[in-house]
């Protein structure tokens, strides 16, 4: 089985082995990300199909990525399967994944795939 990795400035954000994939997002599980690196955010946001994300910034070094990670507390039925569960974009290294942000874009863009 493949395995995910997020990593920011340096410093392992989340590492598994049992991560969700949903629309092109890695979804890490509570137990895989290391929370001392998230700081929560008053940012939400809302999909139609997951419901309404929370987010942190990311702090790691006194330098901080704002709401660069998300998660879904309460998801939609549809989404139950990332309750909790935390992806990563704007700038972060996913595995074999690396995630830019286009700054045209509020999306990320994949620049290169799973390996």
């Amino acid at each position: 089985m493949p395995s995910a990795e997020a990593i920011w400035n340096g410093a392992v954000l989340a590492s598994t082995d049992k991560f969700e994939t949903v629309e092109g997002n890695v979804y890490f599980p509570p137990s895989a990300v290391n929370m001392q690196y998230m700081k929560p955010s008053s940012t939400h946001t809302t999909c139609g199909w997951k419901g309404q994300a929370s987010y942190y910034t990311i702090e790691v070094d006194g330098k901080q990525n704002k709401d660069a990670a998300w998660f879904y507390p309460s998801p939609l039925p549809a989404a139950s399967n990332i309750k909790d569960h935390v992806a990563f974009w704007k700038g972060l290294y996913l595995g074999a994944v690396a995630l830019y942000m286009n700054r045209s874009s509020t999306f990320p863009e994949v620049l290169c795939c799973w390996t």
